[in-house]
């Protein structure tokens, strides 16, 4: 019995490994089934009994990325120290996390617009919208914190966060567009090491207030 179960977690891996390629690659509603039993070299039907739709095949591959970085974060978070420093933790914790799974970034900028046929009605998706949900409710927490605290200007915490999404994920999400802008690629190391300065540099410069640097 352990083993079948081992097995069932190993076969459900591997499809949401191969659909994770897919579907950040077309989305979702240009992948079929099909293609993704066949690139998990598995049956339709042992697919289906794994994920009875494509919408909770869909939500499992975004929930398993969200997961993993919602576990990071929070880790992060919970080293402690000033807001800025934390602040500047969960940045790198992020862009260490969309790096180390170069498909993520792009699959989560899709799931953010490609809702024609996601109505956030099923379980699978409503699961998903609470980790995201818990995500940005952190970052809101240590932005009102770093406010509240005189460290960080008040600012419109919404779009502080909207451009969070904009710097990190969209940039990591570029594909070709990206690499012809830097001239290498978004995931060269050297241009991750950069990518970190300048979005730290943009927003100290930005968010932190008049004198606050030397209070974090």
């Amino acid at each position: 019995m352990a083993q079948l179960a081992q097995a069932d977690v190993g076969t459900r891996h591997k499809i949401l490994d191969a659909a994770e390629v897919l579907f950040a690659r077309r989305g979702f509603s240009g992948v079929g089934m099909r293609e993704v039993a066949d690139s998990a070299g598995l049956g339709k039907s042992s697919l289906f009994h794994h994920f009875e739709t494509k919408v909770a095949l869909y939500a499992a591959v975004v929930g398993r990325i969200l997961d993993l970085i919602e576990t990071r974060l929070l880790r992060a978070l919970a080293q402690g120290g000033p807001p800025l420093q934390r602040f500047d933790r969960w940045l790198d914790t992020l862009i260490d996390a969309l790096v180390e799974h170069p498909n993520s970034a792009r699959l989560l900028l899709r799931s953010l617009f490609e809702d024609d046929d996601l109505t956030g009605e099923s379980a699978e998706e409503q699961t998903v919208e609470r980790v995201i949900d818990r995500i940005f409710s952190a970052a809101s927490e240590l932005l009102r914190e770093g406010m509240e605290s005189g460290l960080f200007r008040v600012a419109s915490i919404p779009h502080t966060l909207q451009s969070l999404v904009g710097l990190m994920v969209y940039h990591f999400a570029s594909g070709e567009f990206g690499e012809e802008l830097l001239g290498q690629s978004v995931f060269a190391p050297n241009q991750v090491r950069k990518r970190k300065q300048e979005i730290k540099a943009l927003l100290h410069h930005g968010l932190v207030a008049h004198g606050g640097a030397e209070n974090s």
